[in-house]
């Protein structure tokens, strides 16, 4: 008999305590019916930092981040949400491709109502990730990361190429002006760069406006809040910035000769001037000639032709 309580009640009171779940601090929960005899409905919403609640035998819980995540796209491989060297790549409106760096900030909507729409629309849906393997977008971070590279990366971008297609290479980076119009002077540049900070900061804010309408228009809902993008760089590609540097190299040895020029012709001009001086005023020629004797010198003859010169015995 009591073999028989174990066999039996071991399963059930497996199966009774496995029907409690609890949410962390930074999380929250959709529950979703999975007993044999029920559908598939959602059953219920759990709150983070929930104590222990009953969701019901073999129910399915659906576990998403209730804090603020960031999604990072930039070429430092060790910071980006995808895997490898990570820009937006987009072309200026006189065609330079321009690699966009920034950060997404953003909250998931914690509303009950709101998170049941997102787990209909989402969480029943499996999406590709970096590697290749599908997974659901409560399936850890690599699922999240998965939903984000699949539904809202595409709407970044597109924010990103309608804003960029806007502004010349140029008006964003002041460096581009080098490789399009070699005459343009260097001097230039750092007037233009207080212009390429104004526009940069033009389309941060652009780009703030319109994100949080195409992304409620994309994912059919309110389902992401506090969205804000920060703009953290505008970058040529590697053969304009090889361009780019040759350019400013030209430019350096230009200025350097410049100022070698400019130093002989003040040194000439001084030369000159001093030698007028010196025929309007031969005595001051004479005074400037004993200043240069060398020391211990004591008796100058100017008027012999060997230019004799006695020093002290």
């Amino acid at each position: 008999m009591a073999v028989v309580l174990v066999l039996v009640g071991g399963p059930v009171l497996s199966a009774l305590l496995g029907g409690y779940e609890r949410t962390g601090g930074g999380e929250v929960a959709v529950v979703r019916n999975g007993g044999f005899f029920d559908d598939n409905k959602i059953r219920q919403v759990i709150g983070q930092g929930s104590g222990r609640t009953w969701v019901g035998l073999y129910s399915k819980v659906h576990r998403y981040p209730a804090q603020q995540r960031y999604y990072t796209i930039t070429s430092e491989a060790k910071k980006a949400e995808t895997s490898g060297v990570d820009v937006v790549t987009v072309p200026s409106a006189d065609g330079v491709n321009m690699g966009i760096e920034g950060t997404l900030y953003f909250t998931l909507n914690l509303e009950p109502a709101a998170l049941r729409a997102f787990d209909d629309k989402f969480g029943t849906r499996k999406f590709r990730g970096a590697e290749g393997e599908t997974y659901f977008p409560w399936e850890g971070d690599q699922g999240w990361l998965a939903f984000l590279d699949q539904i809202v990366r595409p709407v970044i971008d597109n924010d990103l190429r309608s804003q960029i297609n806007s502004f010349r290479c140029a008006e964003l980076v002041s460096s581009c002006a080098l490789v399009q119009n070699a005459s343009a002077p260097a001097a230039r540049q750092g007037a233009q760069a207080q212009s390429n900070n104004a526009n940069i900061a033009k389309v941060q804010t652009a780009i703030n406006t319109s994100l949080a309408a195409d992304l409620r228009s994309t994912l059919g809902g309110d389902f992401l809040t506090n969205i804000r993008f920060n703009l953290v760089k505008v970058a040529l590609p590697d053969r304009v910035q090889e361009a780019v540097d040759r350019a400013q190299a030209a430019f350096a040895q230009v200025s350097e000769a410049q100022a070698r020029v400019a130093t002989a012709k003040a040194e000439a001009a001084a030369n000159k001037a001093r030698q007028d001086g010196y025929t309007k005023c031969p005595t001051c020629a004479r005074i400037e000639e004993l200043k240069a004797l060398p020391q211990g010198i004591t008796v100058y003859a100017p008027g012999n032709p060997n230019g004799a010169l006695l020093p002290n015995k």
